[in-house]
C-alpha cells in the first residue's frame, strides 16, 4: 500500500461564495461549480481543491459539526510572483469584502507574508520571496 497525497478538501458555508472567492485566486473551477454541493478544480501537479457544502458532508457524517470559534485550523498557502502581487492580491479580496486577517509584512524569514480569510474563515496565505539585500 502507498496512500499518495491527491486532494485538499474544504467545508464550506456558501458554495458560490467559496467558488468565487477561490477564482479570484486562479482556481479554475468549471461553469456552474457554484451551484454544486461538491466541486473540484484541478491544480498545477495533478492536485485537486474540493469544496464540500456543510449538508454534503452531513450527509455521509451525520456528527459532523462545523468547528467552532472563530479560529481556523487550516490555510492554503499561494506563492505570488513578486511582493508586489501580494500587495495588489491583498488589497483586491479585502476590497471585495474579505477580511484581511494580516496585512501584508516583510517577515523575518525573506518574504512579503500577508493573510486574508475565505468565506468560512480559512487563511489563505499570500507570499513571495523578498530580493535579496
Amino acid at each position: 500500500m502507498s496512500p499518495r497525497f491527491d486532494a485538499i478538501g474544504l467545508v464550506v458555508s456558501d458554495m458560490a461564495a467559496s467558488v468565487a472567492f477561490y477564482r479570484r485566486l486562479g482556481f479554475a473551477f468549471p461553469e456552474g461549480a457554484e451551484k454544486l454541493p461538491h466541486a473540484e478544480a484541478e491544480l498545477p501537479g495533478g492536485l485537486r481543491l474540493m469544496l464540500d457544502v456543510e449538508e454534503t458532508v452531513k450527509s455521509f457524517h451525520p456528527g459532523w459539526q462545523p468547528p467552532s470559534g472563530t479560529a481556523s485550523r487550516a490555510s492554503l498557502a499561494l506563492r505570488c510572483d513578486s511582493p508586489a502581487e501580494v500587495d495588489a492580491v491583498y488589497e483586491e479580496l479585502v476590497g471585495a469584502g474579505h477580511h484581511g486577517e494580516l496585512k501584508p509584512w516583510d517577515a523575518v524569514w525573506g518574504q512579503r507574508y500577508a493573510v486574508v480569510h475565505d468565506p468560512d474563515g480559512n487563511g489563505v496565505d499570500l507570499f513571495a520571496p523578498l530580493p535579496a539585500q
